[in-house]
């Protein structure tokens, strides 16, 4: 086990870093973390943060990490102060067949085709509920869906901040560094949660930016679940407490600025889909998903000067969904 007398300092802002912070400071060690942004001004912040796998790797590692970020969320859903609340998904396709996948079968997924919805539209009203989601989803071949944790970021990574700071952790803002020497020698432990940043820091051209623009609208009225398709062109529409999160894009691209054209694309096809007037647009966010083309790396390694490093980066879309399980492995690692 790592010596009291060692620091750890972790590197990133987004909810990667912050949930390893939580987990470390909680755990009695002294840490401290360092970012250019924290929390909303990250990545994470423009994050749909809906609980499911979605452009990451490799499925062996990620599964596990994910169900254990589950039963996590699950947990702190329980409190309502936190940002993360229960939600049903809906998993849909216009072209195809979904099959539910194996993992979500335990967790309470259903299956909806194009030969249901159809049944459930013919027979009227003696099929109550299922008929109103076969309304819901006439426009779509098949999908699934499931009650998952969803994060309000804009309530969630304050939360986590606030957890990290009463544990004793200290956050360090506008901090850029060029390589992870960089760090402060007196820690004795780095952690390096850069997400896209790692493609600089820890020299890695495996990592790639999946651009992601969204829309932020207006609560819907009546929209009590979350649509996702993955078909083209790509679309979700994901409900929160005081608004509603349209997308979106998956562009490979660095560009940060949002894009007027694709934001009115993205409200015409999400108020196509969820048969509503287009709402107004309240704000446009672009983040950058750290995809990795060989999958999630959490590994342990050692600096140029001696000390340990362990890199947890390349969540893709789905650093909300592995962060607890991410951060959980990344302390065993470490002790």
């Amino acid at each position: 086990m790592i010596p009291v007398k060692h620091l750890v300092g972790i590197v990133g802002g987004g909810v990667s870093g912050l949930t390893c912070g939580v987990v470390f400071a909680e755990h009695g060690y002294r840490t401290a973390l360092f970012a250019r942004e924290i929390g909303q001004q990250t990545t994470s912040g423009a994050a749909g943060a809906l609980w499911f796998p979605y452009d990451v790797e490799p499925a062996d590692k990620v599964i596990p990490w994910a169900l254990e970020t589950f039963r996590m969320l699950i947990d702190l859903a329980h409190n309502s102060n936190n940002g993360v609340s229960m939600i049903e998904l809906r998993q849909v396709s216009r072209t195809r067949e979904i099959q539910v996948p194996d993992w979500a079968i335990p967790l309470g997924a259903r299956r909806h085709s194009a030969v249901a919805t159809a049944r459930c539209r013919r027979a009227g009203r003696s099929y109550g509920k299922r008929l109103d989601t076969a309304k819901q989803l006439q426009d779509f071949q098949s999908g699934f869906s499931l009650r998952v944790p969803l994060m309000d970021t804009t309530v969630y990574l304050n939360y986590l901040m606030n957890r990290f700071l009463k544990a004793g952790g200290e956050i360090t803002e506008n901090v850029r560094f060029e390589e992870l020497e960089d760090v402060n020698p007196k820690f004795d432990l780095v952690i390096n949660c850069a997400g896209i940043g790692a493609r600089e820091l820890a020299n890695d051209t495996e990592v790639e930016p999946h651009r992601g623009q969204v829309a932020i609208v207006p609560r819907i009225k009546n929209l009590a679940y979350a649509v996702v398709c993955d078909d083209a062109p790509f679309m979700y529409a994901i409900p929160r407490g005081n608004d509603c999160v349209f997308g979106g894009t998956n562009d490979l691209s660095d560009d940060l600025a949002p894009d007027s054209a694709t934001t009115a694309r993205i409200i015409a096809e999400c108020s196509r889909a969820l048969k509503i007037e287009k709402p107004s647009v309240l704000a446009e966010r672009v983040g950058l998903r750290p995809f990795r083309q060989s999958g999630v790396r959490i590994e342990r390694a050692c600096l140029r000067d001696g000390r340990t490093v362990i890199h947890n980066y390349g969540h893709g879309g789905s650093g909300f969904t592995l962060s607890w399980g991410c951060a959980s492995t990344v302390f065993r690692l470490a002790t």
